[in-house]
């Protein structure tokens, strides 16, 4: 089984699905060569768990990178590019993101700025300043068509997001979650209408709800699970499934 990609780039890596991303992509049977875990502070206590799987991979390289922060950002492109020197990213997974659980009563703006920062700037910001090396991974990998293991960015988004199964699905409003993951979920189909001629893909991941730290204990699914089947669909994904909203068993969702 050929690997997913030759590099791969999770954000906020440091807990949940992004640990779990980068602890199976580093235990694959064909592991990336370069997998660059990110997060605000890796070096820091909430990095703990990160560190220890760092010292067991050496494929596993961790990166500072805060989201909401260009100079971190434009930092993290830096020390990623020099790691690869004259190649490029193949595959970049926005999975950083805040929850939030404001109601029309509860909420404010300042909040609802802060939620739509992390959901629908950040992967917005991270994906256009790692563009050029995105662009130097789709030129340099002889590969015709769109996929994982030639350039693509995978943005972690939610069936919370969904305005289509908004009235079948009866959790709180969640306005500032919700909606900024509705607004993540534009990003992608304009990210994928604009860099499908560059040969980099763009699709939305829905990982289920899982049992994670914003997921709670009260979800029915594994972060294992969860990433297992992500992983699945990452490797299948194509020029067809470009621009689409998935979830962790490759089912479409509506947006």
């Amino acid at each position: 089984m050929a690997a997913l990609a030759r590099s791969v780039l999770v954000t906020g890596s440091n807990r949940g699905i992004g640990l779990e991303l980068v602890r199976q992509l580093a235990a694959s049977p064909r592991p990336p060569q370069h997998i660059f875990a990110t997060c605000r502070d890796p070096g820091g206590p909430r990095g703990k768990a990160l560190q220890e799987l760092a010292a067991q991979h050496p494929s596993i390289k961790l990166v500072q990178l805060d989201t909401v922060n260009l100079p971190s950002i434009r930092g993290a492109v830096r020390a990623v590019g020099s790691h690869l020197k004259d190649q490029g990213l193949n595959l970049l997974i926005n999975n950083a993101g805040i929850s939030s659980h404001a109601t029309l009563l509860s909420l404010d703006s300042q909040e609802m700025l802060s939620v739509f920062a992390t959901n629908a700037i950040g992967p917005l910001q991270v994906a256009k300043e790692f563009l050029p090396l995105l662009e130097k991974a789709a030129k340099g990998s002889g590969q015709e068509g769109l996929s994982c293991s030639r350039a693509a960015i995978i943005n972690v988004s939610t069936k919370l997001g969904s305005i289509g199964l908004c009235l079948g699905v009866h959790q709180a409003p969640m306005y500032p979650y919700r909606a900024s993951k509705a607004a993540q979920n534009m990003v992608t189909r304009c990210l994928a209408v604009e860099l499908q001629d560059k040969g980099i893909l763009c699709t939305a991941i829905h990982p289920g709800w899982v049992k994670t730290d914003m997921g709670t204990e009260k979800a029915p699914l594994t972060v294992e699970h969860s990433v297992r089947g992500i992983l699945t669909v990452l490797a299948s994904l194509s020029q067809d499934t470009s621009g689409a909203f998935l979830d962790w068993e490759g089912n479409s969702l509506p947006w």
